[in-house]
């Protein structure tokens, strides 16, 4: 078998483009699921069970349906509804929302192994509810969750090739377009898993590194 360096060169336009919507998709999702996983977690402790009960049915739902069906629900079930978004846009939303319900379970791990004395503190002081939450709580918690939230964020980097299967073409559909057209599976295909490598182990060290720097 021999290395097409022309192959690469042709492929490295798709490849740039390509990398856009996985960083795209990665960030953004990320960021949903953090956001809605603490609002997950903190809904779970809601002492009123019309609360509770829903947010834990809905979340277990999204848990243990695969990412690829909900990606295919949001995408074609939810026009028949008069919902419509772009293949990005969706995959951004499905990747977020999927992993939020794990980013919920390392939130509530993290609040729960919090010190009880932390919180009869803050009711001693009168705190509101609010403030013990902010200035108590989570900031201690948060903590120490950040090594299995940056594992998530590169589990959702490994996942964010099945956006491909709407239309929204990252790393490797771009590769799989090109294959498609130029019959060269071999450049594009170890190119994007290198790209992947290359992108994924920066994250473990940046993860490392601050979980180093937070528990000091």
């Amino acid at each position: 078998m021999k290395w097409d360096w022309s192959a690469v060169a042709d492929f490295m336009p798709r490849f740039w483009d390509g990398v856009l919507v996985t960083l795209q998709a990665l960030v953004l999702g990320s960021l949903i699921a953090f956001a809605l996983g603490l609002l997950w977690a903190m809904a779970q402790r809601s002492p009123l069970k019309a609360v509770r009960w829903p947010v834990t049915v809905v979340t277990e739902f999204i848990r243990n349906t695969p990412l690829l069906v909900q990606l295919f629900f949001l995408f074609y079930v939810m026009p028949e509804w008069g919902v419509t978004l772009s293949a990005l846009t969706t995959g951004v939303l499905a990747l977020g929302l999927h992993y939020s319900t794990y980013t919920a379970e390392v939130y509530r791990a993290g609040i729960d192994g919090v010190p009880g004395g932390q919180w009869e503190a803050a009711t001693a002081l009168s705190l509101p509810k609010g403030r013990t939450w902010g200035a108590v709580i989570l900031p201690q918690a948060i903590r120490r969750v950040v090594p299995a939230l940056g594992n998530y964020v590169i589990a959702m980097l490994k996942d964010s090739p099945m956006i491909a299967t709407i239309g929204a073409l990252d790393m490797l559909g771009q590769a799989r377009q090109f294959t498609a057209i130029t019959f060269l599976p071999t450049e594009p295909i170890t190119v994007v898993g290198v790209a992947f490598i290359l992108i994924a182990y920066p994250a473990s060290l940046l993860t490392r590194a601050l979980e180093r720097r937070l528990v000091r």
